[in-house]
């Protein structure tokens, strides 16, 4: 079963949640602001509550994106096995951010370990 709610990168996926926040904040702050149109003066109350709530989740993705950002910097880095680029990744598991290939550091997930080359098997075919 997949860990993840998206098809994406952990990093990617923490990003996501902060945009939707900033764009929902914003939208409830616009929906407020149409209620002084629809509603004269009883709209200013409503443009209030709707302001204050979308504050509240620009706060949250403020908060979300710098705790993305916090991890980012602390994530591994590797090259990904199928597109080549490099990726960052969160734990043991992750997909790579760009052809969203799941990868692992952990070998007993894995269900392709890679071969080791020595001197005698290069010596034998």
């Amino acid at each position: 079963m997949d860990k993840f709610f998206f098809k994406s990168a952990k990093i990617n996926e923490f990003r996501l949640w902060g945009l939707i926040f900033t764009m929902a904040g914003m939208g409830v702050m616009i929906l407020g602001t149409a209620g002084i149109v629809f509603w004269g003066q009883a709209g200013k109350i409503i443009a209030a509550i709707f302001m204050v709530i979308g504050m509240i989740s620009l706060l949250i993705s403020v908060i979300v994106y710098f705790w993305a950002g916090m991890m980012s910097t602390s994530a591994t880095m590797l090259e990904c096995p199928e597109c080549g680029k490099p990726t960052k990744m969160l734990g043991k598991t992750d997909r790579c951010m760009f052809c969203k290939t799941m990868l692992t550091l952990d070998p007993a997930q894995a269900t392709h370990l890679p071969r080791e080359t020595t001197a005698a098997s290069e010596s034998n075919p």
